[in-house]
């Protein structure tokens, strides 16, 4: 079943989570906001070379659909690694509002606070949402090929066993990304990807032509989950494609690099705000 729900046109929420009190999460579209030509409409990405403007107001226009206000996210600066902040009341703004205050050389956020909501920017990789109900524990991932094999998921998964969460009582949602037959890769990628899955026989790829292959990202991430311990059943993955749904979201590889980001986001509405 399709784990993402269409809320209104500016943004999809995970069906399952959507009825938890306080709880806000899901993923935002391309329709309903303020930016212009290649970034039309609703660009979340500061570091695309949008108008600061318009990206500004898409940003505070979601931000009073969602009920969090923009100043409680956290943002990131995305580099394709596998570094995950842990982020506190404190802390929460950054990256917000100003790229150049995000958070330096990460790519996933996790906390057990409320009033915060974690956020990513997408044009194809693939975000990754965590929850845990008791101990109110959530977190987010961007992963695209390189975060994939490097692990990722994996260094998210220990963030929640630090906090004492029992692997199969984790949630995972994996959300809209590019795509198997969309995401074409060499011989040097799936190296890693063989390397990574090893012991698994049904590989989540496909030899299109000599050194050239469909790479399904979604299925790489939901393996390397279940390797890891994760109960099959709290894992729940999305039909949305990136680049084959044109009438929801940008799409780098789609529009040649010269295109918008999405959103991903997940928090805890504080008492006073739900």
């Amino acid at each position: 079943m399709e784990p993402f729900v269409l809320q209104q046109e500016e943004f999809f929420t995970i069906k399952d989570w959507h009825q938890i009190p306080g709880l806000v999460a899901g993923f935002t579209t391309k329709l309903g906001g303020s930016s212009q030509g290649v970034f039309s409409s609703l660009n979340m990405g500061l570091h695309v070379h949008d108008s600061s403007e318009a990206v500004l107001k898409n940003r505070r226009q979601i931000a009073k659909q969602l009920g969090f206000p923009v100043e409680h996210w956290a943002g990131a600066e995305q580099t394709h690694e596998i570094h995950i902040e842990n982020v506190t009341k404190q802390q929460r703004g950054k990256g917000a509002l100003k790229y150049e205050e995000s958070y330096k050389g990460t790519d996933g956020f996790f906390t057990q606070e409320k009033g915060i909501m974690l956020t990513m920017c997408y044009a194809d990789c693939i975000p990754l949402y965590f929850f845990h109900p008791q101990s109110k524990s959530i977190g987010v991932v961007h992963a695209g090929w390189k975060g994939s094999v490097n692990g990722i998921a994996m260094k998210m998964v220990d963030k929640f066993k630090a906090v004492h969460v029992p692997l199969n009582e984790i949630q995972v949602v994996i959300g809209p990304g590019i795509c198997e037959q969309c995401y074409v890769v060499d011989d040097r990628v799936i190296t890693h990807v063989d390397k990574l899955l090893e012991d698994v026989d049904e590989k989540p790829y496909n030899l299109r032509e000599d050194g050239q292959y469909h790479l399904n990202l979604k299925e790489l991430n939901r393996q390397i989950l279940i390797h890891a311990g994760l109960n099959e059943d709290n894992l729940k993955m999305t039909n949305y494609c990136t680049s084959c749904h044109h009438e929801y979201f940008f799409s780098h590889r789609r529009d040649a690099g010269k295109t918008g980001r999405m959103m991903s986001f997940i928090g805890w509405k504080e008492d006073s705000l739900s």
